[in-house]
């Protein structure tokens, strides 16, 4: 007889991948062990196991959740709006919004990609494909000028993430400027160099 999953299964899981974004942010995947993270969860390690089969597991989970919610973003606003330039507005705000709230998994997404099987690395590079790819087409359509140089319009698009990746490392939310007034200086920063 198949053993019936506990009612707070899913709970756990999360419990533990937000766990391991943090210790994973601060110590790095290869320094920070599977022990770490029992002690850290409060639980044994076994039970650690029970949720996941590997430390490598873990570290997917944490990632794949992150650029699930990123590209969810991202393909939800699909053109929306209708104008691309509002479009970038918009949607620079909901990924600032998404990253700084996500600063621990952002950090291991941008360091540890390389940690993961090379099947689990191609499905998150594929997944930053396609949100790179959505902004890029709105930059294009911002700007059709620059959609026909292919080589300008992807390095503005990476620009223009350049500005949203790193905020994690430095950005306060209890600084002297919000989160949207931050999103609305990045748009019009990219917007601004169209």
């Amino acid at each position: 007889m198949a053993r019936t999953q506990a009612a707070d299964y899913d709970a756990k899981r999360e419990a533990i991948t937000d766990a391991a974004a943090k210790l994973f942010a601060e110590k790095g995947f290869a320094g920070a062990s599977v022990s770490d993270l029992a002690e850290r969860c409060a639980v044994s390690k076994s039970l650690i196991y029970h949720y996941y089969a590997s430390k490598e597991a873990i570290l997917f989970d944490v990632m794949k959740e992150h650029i699930d919610d990123l590209l969810g973003v991202t393909e939800t606003r699909n053109g929306i709006l209708g104008n691309p330039q509002q479009e970038i507005h918009a949607l620079t705000k909901e990924l600032l919004q998404h990253y700084v709230g996500a600063a621990d998994r952002q950090k291991v997404l941008l360091y540890e990609l390389s940690s993961l099987p090379a099947e689990n690395q191609t499905d998150i590079k594929s997944k930053q494909r396609r949100i790179i790819a959505h902004v890029e087409s709105l930059i294009g359509a911002a700007k059709p000028e620059l959609a026909k140089n292919k080589a300008r319009l992807s390095a503005k698009t990476m620009l223009f993430f350049g500005m949203l990746n790193w905020t994690h490392t430095w950005f306060k939310a209890k600084g002297g400027i919000t989160r949207d007034e931050l999103a609305e200086m990045a748009a019009e920063t990219i917007l601004g160099a169209l």
